[in-house]
């Protein structure tokens, strides 16, 4: 007899907790391979294809394309067995750095959830198939029966005593905005921590019941949707409301806590980049590798780090200690259709002006693909901002959290510049330093910052340090 697992989404890790659903790669009734892909999300950082630990027939599936999940809701249903009635063994992996939550001897049996969003896809994915003999994937019981959905609970029936399992604000928001008691509500998430799909199922529910809400909230008997429409300021004529979310809310959240967090300041001074120009021309004359511009500053970044410890560290807030890294993992802002990211180059100490290039060539190129993975946008030590390409001058870039400093490097243009005693027409760019001052005083900005202009200025500084 066939044994219907849910395969739910992933731990993302690096403190992703939701991720939207793009594309489905199958359709209820397919059949599935173990570790075949069968749906492809976007997360904050990047768009991943996630494969089914499971090999069997697509019972159900949860969510449109669209839709956003939280990290751990379920994804699909898979009727895995054999003739025998021996279940068939899932692989136990998802994504390389991913993983399942569960080992594959312990996964569960499915456990009826109402769907995200009002329900399955919408072409009637759930029921469709799922008869698997003759038992309902839907909501199987333990020995076979029909389990009654969690959802369908009032809430007045869940526990209410002991604090408060939930962490997330806008879990709270839609609590209290539906008239919920989360007190009275048991969560689906880890160690029973109520995730947003909880609160929406449970609003859904007393809609149809009447139950789980104070008295005094007059939208009790509204959907989630109108309940949140109905808290939203009313909307203006022509007026456009960009939803906070993928990329974008990342970029947000990170930035806020950085500003929260790090006491950062900024000090910058303009450098002759003539001599760095002329370098970079005879590299690439020389025939090879076109050597970039970036590549060439992020060889300067590295000595310089090596001189200057202190600004390759990060704040362990905890242990009220500065951690310095052992190695550059170099971060750089790369501008793209899907919003700011910030690919890796990891070990960028070890690398030469050409291994560079190449670097950060593939990491541009996937990072405009949308095919950076998870490890390709995180580690980072300390970045370097080339926002000269905006055709800008300077800014005072905001520091990578949890990184120490940010070096950003403004346009380079032909200005009046006072060359060995006289007026002359030099490339002149503005390098601007942003650090977190626990870890350095003003001093140690200034003598970094110093030394790139040095290297930017005259180039041979830099052979002292190959």
């Amino acid at each position: 007899m066939a044994q219907v697992l849910e395969f739910k989404l992933p731990d993302l890790g690096e403190g992703l907790t939701e991720a939207e659903i793009v594309r489905w790669l199958v359709q209820v009734g397919d059949v599935v391979a173990v570790d075949q892909p069968v749906v492809e999300v976007e997360t904050a950082k990047a768009s991943v294809e996630v494969p089914c630990p499971y090999g069997g027939v697509v019972t159900a599936r949860y969510g449109e394309e669209g839709a956003e999940l939280p990290v751990g809701a379920p994804l699909l249903t898979v009727a895995v067995g054999e003739p025998d009635g021996k279940s068939t063994a899932g692989s136990g992996n998802v994504l390389v750095g991913y993983g399942t939550s569960e080992a594959p001897g312990r996964r569960r049996r499915v456990r009826p959830v109402a769907l995200t969003g009002g329900g399955a896809s919408g072409n009637g994915d759930i029921g469709a198939h799922a008869a698997v003999n003759g038992t309902k994937a839907a909501g199987p019981g333990v020995n076979g029966t029909a389990a009654a959905p969690a959802s369908s609970l009032p809430a007045t029936a869940l526990p209410s005593d002991g604090p408060v399992p939930v962490i997330s604000p806008l879990v709270r928001r839609l609590a209290r905005e539906g008239g919920l008691d989360l007190r009275r509500l048991a969560g689906s998430g880890p160690d029973g921590l109520i995730l947003r799909a909880d609160v929406e199922r449970a609003l859904r529910a007393g809609a149809g019941q009447g139950s789980g809400r104070t008295a005094e909230a007059p939208v009790a008997a509204m959907p989630v949707q109108a309940v949140a429409s109905a808290s939203a300021p009313a909307s203006v004529p022509g007026e456009v409301r960009v939803p906070l979310k993928g990329i974008r809310g990342a970029v947000a959240d990170k930035l806020s806590r950085s500003r929260r967090e790090i006491p950062d300041a900024t000090c910058w001074v303009d450098a002759d980049a003539t001599e760095l120009m002329r370098a970079r021309a005879a590299m690439n004359a020389a025939g090879g590798t076109k050597i970039s511009l970036v590549a060439l500053l992020a060889r300067i970044c590295a000595a310089a780090l090596a001189r200057f410890p202190e600004l390759n560290s990060s704040v362990d807030t905890e242990a009220r200690e500065i951690v310095q890294h052992p190695y550059v993992h170099l971060g750089f802002a790369a501008q793209t259709e899907r919003g700011l990211v910030v690919p890796v180059v990891r070990d960028a100490h070890t690398r030469d002006a050409e291994s560079l290039t190449g670097e950060f060539a593939r990491l541009t190129e996937a990072a405009r693909a949308g095919t950076l993975t998870p490890g390709e946008l995180t580690g980072g030590t300390f970045t370097l901002n080339n926002y000269g390409v905006f055709g800008v001058d300077g800014s005072t870039p905001i520091v990578n959290h949890p990184e120490a400093a940010m070096l950003g490097v403004g346009r380079i243009v032909p200005k009046p510049w006072v060359h060995e005693g006289e007026l002359a027409v030099r490339q002149v760019v503005q390098l601007s330093l942003t650090f977190d001052h626990r870890v350095c005083d003003g001093g140690t900005a200034g003598g970094f910052l110093r030394y790139v202009a040095d290297c930017v200025e005259q180039p041979a500084v830099l052979l002292r340090t190959l």
